[in-house]
């Protein structure tokens, strides 16, 4: 399978991928090749791990989902990727798509720049997916309580926000499952203060279920017990 357009033919895009990028980037045409998507996760390493997990097997493998997370992608490189093929309409039209970029952006791009590219994204996605539900999710808190990224974090989050239309796009901020009153990330819910421990990710999908679910026209999943252990990403 090779890409759709080359990396220096996409309009809008910013940044060719790195080497290990591309393969995964192949990898996720072939799967969109494959057709039958009715759950899309587009991201970065923080989606990525979904598929280390046995909290994805329990949550979505039930419902004809994927996940194209790239270790390390900013918000550009998901832009480059879904023009290069990775919402190609010709094989798949999810029912939701959730999204949750921007953590690689966080220190070197300005906070207005970050708003921006999510909105550029965002807009890029429903002219690809115009059928598609978009559940927008806010950027996770991530390091310590005193780092000054957190306060960017926020900022970006509230501006966002208001993309919610209330129908064919959602946002939901999960700040206050993943960070305790005084601030601070528990250990146990993100080990290295950025990505999901198991716990976290099962922390995440709880949260994140009554929402989907009805984005998605089913029943919510009810909480189950945390039994399973996994890697993180």
């Amino acid at each position: 399978v090779t890409s759709t357009l080359p990396p220096d033919k996409n309009p809008m895009a910013t940044t060719r991928p790195a080497e290990h990028n591309a393969r995964q980037h192949l990898k996720n045409l072939e799967r969109v090749r494959q057709g039958n998507i009715d759950l899309l996760f587009l991201g970065d390493s923080i989606t990525y791990g979904w598929g280390t997990n046995t909290v994805w097997q329990q949550y979505y493998a039930p419902l004809n989902a994927a996940h194209f997370g790239i270790s390390g992608d900013e918000i550009q490189n998901v832009l480059w990727r879904i023009l290069d093929g990775e919402l190609d309409a010709q094989f798949i039209k999810p029912k939701v798509i959730a999204l949750l970029i921007g953590t690689n952006n966080i220190g070197s791009d300005s906070t207005r720049d970050i708003v921006e590219g999510i909105r550029n994204l965002v807009k890029a996605i429903r002219e690809k997916a115009p059928e598609s539900k978009l559940l927008l999710l806010g950027i996770f808190p991530c390091l310590e309580k005193r780092n000054k990224w957190r306060r960017q974090i926020e900022d970006i989050n509230a501006a966002v926000a208001g993309l919610d239309d209330g129908k064919m796009i959602r946002f939901l901020d999960l700040k206050d499952k993943f960070v305790l009153p005084d601030e601070s990330i528990p250990k146990d819910l993100m080990p290295d203060r950025k990505h999901p421990s198991v716990k976290g990710y099962r922390v995440w999908a709880e949260a994140m279920e009554p929402l989907l679910a009805e984005m998605m026209g089913r029943p919510a999943r009810q909480p189950e017990p945390a039994t399973a252990k996994g890697k993180t990403e």
